[in-house]
């Protein structure tokens, strides 16, 4: 995965490689070009979709309400063990 600043560079140089020689191409080349940059630098990114982000987040909550829960379980067992053996 490409740092912050790395990404910013290798798109800014990419954009003022293809704005050197956008005089000559069509503008619609360009900005297809420009897409191209783009989606690859995007793919470098490892990003992941809205809904695929969501449905961890879900899936994050559940398990921290179930550690929460065992532990809640867990400190009462120890309090009745101690209160067993005190």
């Amino acid at each position: 995965m490409l740092a912050p600043k790395d990404f910013i560079d290798a798109l800014a140089g990419q954009a003022a490689r293809l704005l050197d020689g956008a005089a000559s191409a069509p503008r619609g080349e360009a900005e297809s070009q420009l897409r191209s940059v783009l989606q690859a630098a995007f793919a470098k990114l490892e990003l992941v979709s809205r809904e695929e982000f969501d449905s961890q987040m879900v899936v994050l909550a559940r398990t921290r309400a179930r550690v929460e829960a065992l532990e809640t379980r867990l400190a009462e067992l120890e309090a009745r063990l101690d209160g067993e053996r005190g």
